[in-house]
């Protein structure tokens, strides 16, 4: 069958809602020729295949279907990998492709026959996935994956995944056909800041758990090792990292990363890191003989980053063993991947780019939880790629809304279609209660502004709603209403259930905030209906007071936000709808309060976004940081990657009342940097420098002079006074208020 003819019955089967049993594989098959016949599931089967098929992880993935397996039964499956006599006779039926399998169903039979085991494996995974409803559809299916290399990159900083998480996201990758797995989380200490010692026990048995988990799922579990930070290219540093990949090839695993990411300095130099991973290349890699790939991440791993006068990348291109993988994240940190991205790194780098997609990753915008679908990658670039791995959120559980569409895009890319995928995959998270996490995730899908400028589509339903309720449209401010009324009915509900404990813990703050939203929601369009005079007959649902409940609740969502005891540890604020739904509320708010002034001849404040504290920087990396307030602390969230602060470059904050200062410190993560900065605070008028000092030279943290403690000011700002550009991190920043 016609490849683009099979998506779109597929597409259509699933927009009609028809039960077609294909239609619920994760991810779309290749090829697939249907009758379109439904039956019911068999009550039991026998497996018939070669002995050493008959245990193992696709035996045990075949025992989780409903069926009962019994020696003898009517209804037969029969498996087998390429060269097996049980499959033999459909050897020319099998795709000749890595990871190809030919799958068979019919109302007496089914066979799965694969090109290898991964493939019958993932045989295995489609017929599981056509059973979900209990019934199986006639049909046979040719399949195979575009991308060879399809997953995820544990590579965010904030809290590294749980042991629990990462053999639940092992479990995910199996269902749903990727096959990587790279370990590499910025938070843990023997992966980066240890790097040369072994891991203690107890993390050393989780790893050699972990593999084993892998293998069961078909997934190479990478480990990804990060010496750049301060590494010496000399023998004995050297020889440490070469003894750290030995104990890790003891726990088990056998596919490998080194990463030079987000650093500067001796460790970024393209040849000593092109001479280094050859070496472990010529005497690890190749001498085990078991060993998969070695990945690269560069230091200079996007093109915005990219010094072609330095010639990093050709460097390396030249230089490195030409069995190397590189890691290449587009034209910016977080940016969406496309045929002249591929065609612009390739030539450099002399082979095929290994994608690391930013998505759906959030420690950059912390105060925002992502559920939207991954989209915006070229459907034609399977062949420019390597590998395709995402970074994902801190929350595991909320990450597979996304990560379902990358497994999908990863097998078939022409097919992909991100819309039915993202509605597909957040049945797949919640089946009980799918339709109330859609209308959450409806409101969780944009990042909001920030320094990498990426954004995403949220609000598309509203915008002709909002526009017109700004207009004056009362039935568009009704059904404005009406959604606001639909979030609230989906956080209630997601709140009490406990169908998957893991992505309820992991939503609970933003579930929380979203009920206040929909009822600052439902006081601002009442707000509206009775702005222009219309009459009410209750005492209680005034404008006045519905004024003052709309009030209370901005403070709430802005206390909200800055309660510590209600975030989780690196969670920096709780923020939804913030693309159309809260900026057309206080669009709403601000005008009917203006009506109803105009009318009454009172004066109410029509200032809807409640913030004390302003943020502006001429360094582009951090004008677009949120500050927070934490009790008396307040806070500016920490930016991640390497802050090329350029002279004179300064960052201010700007309080709407006055502050008294009890204390300050910040960490721009470099030892003696405090000289290179001046701090300044608004007084009475003037500019008055506070002097900057380190405690101890190996400390990077920035304290201020004892002239700080008891002066009142509005303002703040840190300038760059050295005359030249300064790399610096800007790992924390905050000043206590009295």
């Amino acid at each position: 069958m016609n490849k683009k003819i099979l998506t779109l019955g597929l597409m259509l089967f699933a927009g009609l809602g028809a039960t077609a049993q294909v239609c619920l594989v994760n991810p779309v098959p290749q090829e697939v020729n249907t009758t379109e016949t439904i039956f019911d599931a068999p009550a039991q089967w026998s497996i018939n295949a070669d002995k050493n098929n008959l245990s193992g992880h696709i035996y045990d993935a075949l025992a989780t279907a409903s069926p009962e397996i019994a020696k003898k039964s009517n209804f037969k499956v029969t498996i087998g990998i390429r060269g097996d006599k049980q499959v033999s006779k459909y050897k020319k039926l099998i795709p000749a492709k890595t990871e190809g399998y030919y799958l068979k169903v019919t109302d007496k039979e089914i066979v799965i026959a694969g090109n290898d085991e991964s493939g019958l494996f993932y045989g295995v995974q489609t017929l599981l996935g056509m059973m979900k409803e209990g019934k199986l559809e006639a049909c046979t299916i040719t399949d195979w994956p575009d991308v060879p290399f399809r997953g995820t990159v544990e590579g965010f900083y904030g809290t590294p995944w749980s042991h629990e998480a990462r053999k639940s996201q092992l479990e995910f990758y199996g269902r749903n056909k990727m096959n990587v797995y790279i370990y590499g989380p910025k938070d843990d200490p023997w992966h980066r800041d240890k790097w040369r010692e072994p891991y203690p026990e107890v993390e050393a048995n989780r790893i050699a758990e972990l593999v084993e988990v892998a293998k069961k799922n078909s997934v190479n579990f990478y480990w990804a090792i990060h010496p750049g930070v301060d590494i010496k290219w000399n023998d004995e540093d050297r020889d440490f990292l070469m003894a750290k990949l030995e104990v890790m090839y003891q726990l088990g695993v056998r596919s490998f990363a080194v990463f030079f990411d987000d650093i500067w300095g001796e460790g970024a130099k393209a040849d000593k890191q092109a001479a280094l991973l050859n070496y472990i290349d010529d005497n690890f890699v190749q001498v085990k003989k078991d060993v998969a790939p070695l990945i690269l991440c560069p230091t200079e791993y996007n093109k915005g980053w990219a010094n072609e006068q330095g010639g990093y990348l050709r460097t390396l291109g030249k230089n490195l063993n030409k069995g190397i993988e590189v890691m290449w994240t587009g034209n910016s940190v977080v940016a969406c991947i496309d045929k002249p991205t591929m065609e612009w790194i390739n030539e450099r780098i002399e082979r095929k780019g290994y994608i690391w997609l930013n998505f759906p990753v959030n420690d950059f915008v912390r105060d925002h939880i992502l559920m939207g679908p991954a989209y915006g990658n070229g459907l034609d670039i399977a062949t420019d790629v390597s590998g395709f791995v995402s970074n994902p959120m801190e929350y595991a559980e909320t990450s597979k809304i996304s990560l379902y569409g990358i497994a999908d895009y990863c097998w078939n890319m022409e097919a992909y279609d991100y819309q039915s995928n993202w509605e597909k995959s957040l049945k797949d998270i919640l089946p009980s209660n799918h339709e109330a996490l859609r209308t959450f995730a409806l409101y969780n899908k944009d990042l909001g502004p920030n320094g990498h400028g990426f954004r995403r589509e949220e609000g598309e339903e509203l915008k002709d709603i909002a526009e017109a309720a700004l207009n004056g449209d009362f039935f568009a401010v009704g059904m404005l209403n009406s959604a606001c009324y639909e979030l609230e009915i989906a956080c209630d509900i997601l709140l009490n259930d406990n169908s998957n404990a893991p992505l309820l813990h992991e939503l609970r703050p933003w579930i929380i905030q979203g009920k206040n939203l929909a009822a600052y929601g439902a006081a601002v369009c009442t707000m509206r209906m009775l702005s222009d005079g219309n009459a009410t007959t209750s005492k209680l649902i005034t404008f006045e007071n519905l004024y003052q409940q709309a009030r209370s609740l901005q403070k709430q969502m802005f206390d909200l936000e800055n309660n510590k005891a209600m975030r989780h540890p690196y969670q920096i604020g709780t923020k939804l709808g913030t693309k159309v739904m809260l900026p057309t509320l206080n669009k709403l708010f601000t005008l009917a309060t203006e009506k109803y002034n105009e009318k009454k001849g009172t004066d109410l404040n029509t200032t809807a976004e409640y913030n004390p504290y302003k943020l502006t920087s001429s360094v582009k990396q951090l004008a677009l940081l949120p500050v927070k307030l934490n009790g008396d602390r307040v806070e500016i969230a920490s930016a991640l990657e390497v802050i090329n602060w350029q002279a004179d470059g300064e960052l201010m904050i700007e309080s709407e009342t006055p502050i008294t200062f009890q204390g300050m410190d910040f960490n721009f993560g470099v030892n003696g940097v405090a000289k290179h900065f001046r701090l300044e605070l608004f007084v009475n008028g003037a500019w008055k420098e506070v002097s900057l000092l380190h405690y101890r030279e190996d400390d990077p943290v920035i304290h201020t002079g004892n002239e700080l403690g008891g002066m009142t000011a509005t303002k703040l700002r840190i300038t760059n006074k050295s005359g030249e550009e300064q790399k610096v991190y800007f790992k924390s920043f905050s000043f206590i208020r009295r």
